[in-house]
């Protein structure tokens, strides 16, 4: 016999997952400013430098729409449903974006040498 869900246990865990995705992309970047700048100069810091911001901007986001739902959930409330904020959506492709170029450009100046 399977016990009901407990109410509110799905937006911890979704909560967790963007920690844990946080948490990955700040690893990364840190690992990013050891290995790029020798590589990019400048703007391998400047690329890491975004990551850990981005890192930053990912755990504040999860917090703070995790601190909503669990509101929710606590007053009993219909949880709203909502997609991403577009300004998320939109930091989070510029990011990505700018993460992609300076991958490729690393790439290429690994090839060229």
């Amino acid at each position: 016999m399977t016990s009901p869900a407990d109410r509110g246990m799905q937006a911890e865990r979704t909560a967790l997952a963007w920690r844990r995705t946080a948490l990955s992309v700040a690893v990364g970047s840190l690992i990013g400013l050891r290995v790029l700048p020798p590589q990019l100069g400048p703007l391998g810091y400047a690329v890491a430098a975004l990551g850990l911001v981005w890192s930053v901007d990912l755990a504040l986001t999860a917090r703070r729409r995790y601190r909503d739902g669990s509101r929710h959930v606590r007053a009993g409330d219909v949880v709203p449903a909502r997609g991403v904020p577009a300004r998320t959506l939109a930091r989070t492709a510029a990011t990505t974006g700018v993460v992609g170029l300076a991958a490729l450009a690393f790439v290429v100046v690994i090839a060229l040498r």
